[in-house]
């Protein structure tokens, strides 16, 4: 079996696409188990966030992890295979390597990643679809993206989703201080978006949410107030900002919310932020005049911005990844080296048996002891080096020549000790 990754991120699909692939925590289990149970995959853990969703898996087939993807969300495989990525054993690594350390993200070094890399983890533990490979290569990714954020100024002055929300909130409105903010939802990222917000002291702030107790408390901290989301319909229009990420398979803000909304506003402007994948507002409410609607992937492009300034330190976080890629590999390679130095070791100890045994009987009927011991010394060395001479023969060249280097290194250490 191989380690593959497959999957789209917000590089190779729009978010109308990564909206339809994506995975909700708590059909997560049974998704992994589907995988794994269902076909030639023996390992699988999903990564699935508002910007990519990857499946990392052994197998030997990946096509059938392409097609299992495509089946479980209900998607034509033809229709989806454009946007997908298929990357085997050692770009599969690097890649998670690059994805931990933020190098793949829409903001570059941001820190979130991580954390729902590692939950990702704890939900292939929870469901039993993680193995050994798999369990070495997020041991080593998580230790990869430390370094990088400890040695590297990737993370220096990133510029995050909710500070380029911000900034485009200051192009429609003179102050956001004079402003309404309604944040829909209670996760990560709508308090990362909270706190930028906030620290521009708007007029207002509230927080809906779907447990409003877990609002109430963003609201406590931040001196807003809080509501249910059954309060949206009649609330929304007393809302200049609003800033939305659930974990919502459907929209919750439809064309026809938002229409009842501006005509009870007086076709006074409102400033949309969509961070949700799926998305938690119909797309056609972009269209809309006076509403102001702005995805995960139009934020990126402006995060995108100012990358060149951290040129270097990429390069010093590439470095890093490469040097941890090939010490995957080493282990990779050294895994799949255990059954034939198992079956080796085996035969020898088959051979040492045998000439033991055949030593023991010819000392039996009174065979010279000195005589017994140097034959069984010079057959024992013959059997235990005929598989391996065997080998180095039919190397290749430049593989022989490698092989005898590292031999006879080895010899040199052993006559010295």
């Amino acid at each position: 079996m191989q380690l593959y990754a497959v999957g789209i991120n917000h590089q190779s699909a729009p978010v109308k696409v990564r909206e339809r692939v994506a995975f909700n925590r708590d059909a997560m289990p049974d998704a992994l188990r589907s995988l794994v149970e269902t076909g030639p995959v023996t390992e699988a853990a999903i990564l699935s966030t508002c910007n990519r969703t990857e499946i990392y898996c052994s197998t030997n087939d990946p096509q059938y992890a392409v097609g299992w993807l495509a089946d479980f969300h209900q998607i034509e495989r033809d229709a989806l295979k454009p946007y997908l990525y298929t990357l085997p054993s050692e770009d599969a690594a690097r890649h998670a390597f690059r994805v931990a350390a933020g190098l793949d993200s829409m903001v570059l070094g941001e820190p979130q990643i991580l954390g729902q890399l590692k939950q990702a983890v704890r939900s292939a533990e929870n469901a039993g679809t993680l193995g050994s490979l798999l369990h070495k290569l997020f041991q080593r990714t998580f230790s990869i993206a430390k370094r990088v954020r400890s040695e590297t100024e990737i993370g220096a002055s990133s510029v995050s989703m909710a500070a380029a929300g911000v900034a485009l909130a200051e192009r429609l409105f003179p102050s956001i201080g004079e402003q309404r903010i309604l944040f829909i939802g209670a996760g990560e990222m709508i308090e990362l978006c909270a706190a930028h917000f906030c620290a521009r002291k708007p007029r207002m702030v509230s927080f809906a949410n779907r447990t409003q107790a877990r609002g109430q408390l963003l609201a406590e901290r931040y001196g807003g107030n809080s509501m249910g989301l059954a309060d949206l319909p009649d609330r929304l229009p007393d809302y200049d900002i609003v800033v939305t990420c659930t974990a919502s398979q459907l929209p919750i803000i439809g064309k026809g919310l938002l229409e009842r909304t501006l005509k009870a506003r007086r076709r006074k402007p409102v400033f949309i932020v969509d961070l949700a994948v799926p998305r938690d507002v119909e797309a056609e409410a972009g269209q809309m005049d006076d509403v102001f609607l702005y995805t995960v992937d139009d934020l990126g492009e402006i995060v995108r911005q100012g990358r060149e300034s951290r040129a270097g330190a990429v390069d010093d976080a590439e470095a890093i990844i490469s040097l941890g890629v090939s010490d995957f590999m080493h282990w990779v390679s050294s895994r799949d080296l255990v059954p034939a130095i198992r079956a080796l070791r085996e035969e020898a100890e088959l051979a040492r048996q045998r000439e033991v045994e055949q030593a023991i009987h010819r000392l039996t009927l009174g065979d010279d002891p000195q005589q017994v011991i140097e034959r069984l010394s010079r057959t024992l060395t013959n059997k235990l080096l005929h598989a391996p001479s065997h080998a180095l023969n039919h190397l290749g060249e430049g593989s022989r020549d490698e092989l005898a280097q590292l031999l006879s290194g080895h010899l040199r250490a052993t006559d010295r000790s």
